[in-house]
C-alpha cells in the first residue's frame, strides 16, 4: 500500500493508520476475525482527523489548500463531464498550459469551462508552470469567456493558484494588462459567471477569472491579495511569520465570508477534498447546478447590474487592537 502525503499536523495519525494496517495485514495473511478492532481504529482515527481538521489556523489551511494531490480543474471537471471538449490558443500565438478551459455539460446544461491547472508532480508542476499564467493564459480564458458570451453558455471557473507569473518575459508581455482587460470585459458579460476557489486562489492571477455573479470556495481554500509569505516579508523582513500573517490576511472561506467577498463556503471531507475527492466533486457540482438555477432566471440586464453591485459593495475598514504597523485593512 503506498503511503498516504501527510501534512505537519497529520502526523499524530500516523501512527493509527499504522496499526490499522498491520491489522489489515493479518487479516489477509490468516483466518482471524479482526473487524471489531478494525472498526474501532478506524472509528478512532475517524474521529481524530475531524478534530484536527475542525480547529486548522489559516497557515495550516494553506498547507492543506497547496495538498499535491488536492483534485485539481480537469479532476473536477473529469468527474462533472462526460463530453468535456478542451479548447486551445489565445489567436495570437500562445497556448498557455498552466490555464485551461473548453465547452462540455453540467447536468443537461451546455457551459464554459475554465481554470488554472497545477501538476501532480514536479515534471508536471514544469509543464504547467504551478498553476501560473501567463499574458497569454488570461487572454486565451477571454477568448473563451468571449465565445460562452456570443452562444449565451454559461461560464464556469475554477480558481487555484499562486499568482500570475511573475517573470520577465510575462511583463515584457503585458501581464498586468491583461488581467485588467479580463476584470472589465467580465463585468460585461451577459452570461451567468460562477467562480470556485478549489485550492489556492493567489493575487490578480486569481482575479484573472474570479469576476463572477457567485463566488463560491471550499473550506479549506485561501483566497488572499499576497501569499502569507511574501506579506511576511514585506511588513517585517522576515518570511517566518508568515503564520502571523496569514491570520491578519484574512484569508480562509469563513472570514471572507463574513466579510461579504465569498458568497458561499463549502464543505470539504475530513481530511480534506484530497481524503475523498469524489465526494467533493459531489458538493461542488450540486452548489454549481444550484447556483446556475438561480442565476438563469436574471435578464441580461439584471445580472450586470447585480454584478456590478456585488462589486462596489465590497470592501470594509478593520481598526486593528495591534500595535504593529500594516495589519489596519
Amino acid at each position: 500500500m503506498a503511503r498516504r502525503y501527510l501534512l505537519d499536523f497529520e502526523k499524530p495519525l500516523v501512527e493509527l493508520e499504522k496499526q490499522i494496517e498491520q491489522i489489515r495485514e493479518l487479516a489477509r495473511d490468516s483466518e482471524v476475525d479482526v473487524s471489531q478492532q478494525l472498526l474501532q481504529l478506524e472509528t478512532l482515527a475517524t474521529r481524530r482527523r475531524e478534530e484536527i481538521f475542525r480547529a486548522l489556523t489559516p497557515a495550516q489551511k494553506i498547507q492543506v489548500a497547496r495538498h499535491p494531490h488536492r483534485p485539481s480543474t480537469l479532476d473536477f471537471i473529469q468527474m462533472f463531464c462526460e463530453d468535456w471538449i478542451e479548447l486551445h490558443g489565445d489567436r495570437r500565438g500562445s497556448d498557455d498550459q498552466a490555464l485551461i478551459g473548453g465547452v462540455g455539460r453540467i447536468g443537461q446544461r451546455a457551459v464554459m469551462l475554465i481554470g488554472h491547472q497545477k501538476g501532480r508532480d514536479t515534471k508536471e508542476n514544469v509543464a504547467r508552470n504551478f498553476g501560473m499564467a501567463t499574458p497569454g493564459g488570461y487572454r486565451k480564458a477571454l477568448r473563451f469567456m468571449e465565445h460562452a458570451d456570443r452562444f449565451n453558455l454559461p461560464i464556469i471557473t475554477f480558481v487555484d493558484t499562486p499568482g500570475a507569473y511573475a517573470g520577465l518575459l510575462a511583463e515584457e508581455q503585458g501581464q498586468g494588462e491583461a488581467i485588467a482587460v479580463n476584470l472589465r470585459e467580465m463585468f460585461r458579460l451577459r452570461v451567468p459567471v460562477i467562480a470556485t476557489v478549489i485550492g489556492e486562489g493567489g493575487s490578480g492571477g486569481a482575479l484573472g477569472i474570479g469576476v463572477a455573479d457567485r463566488l463560491l470556495m471550499f473550506e479549506h481554500s485561501v483566497y488572499t491579495v499576497a501569499s502569507p509569505e511574501a506579506c511576511a516579508s514585506i511588513l517585517w523582513r522576515d518570511a517566518g511569520k508568515a503564520p502571523e500573517a496569514a491570520a491578519a490576511l484574512k484569508i480562509t472561506g469563513q472570514d471572507l465570508l463574513s466579510l461579504g467577498v465569498v458568497d458561499e463556503v463549502l464543505p470539504e471531507p475530513a481530511g480534506g477534498n484530497n481524503w475523498a475527492p469524489l465526494q467533493a466533486g459531489e458538493v461542488l457540482q450540486e452548489a454549481i447546478e444550484r447556483n446556475l438555477d438561480d442565476l438563469s432566471s436574471l435578464s441580461f440586464d439584471r445580472l450586470r447590474e447585480a454584478r456590478y453591485k456585488k462589486f462596489r459593495a465590497m470592501g470594509r475598514v478593520l481598526e486593528s487592537n495591534t500595535s504593529d504597523r500594516g495589519l489596519t485593512a
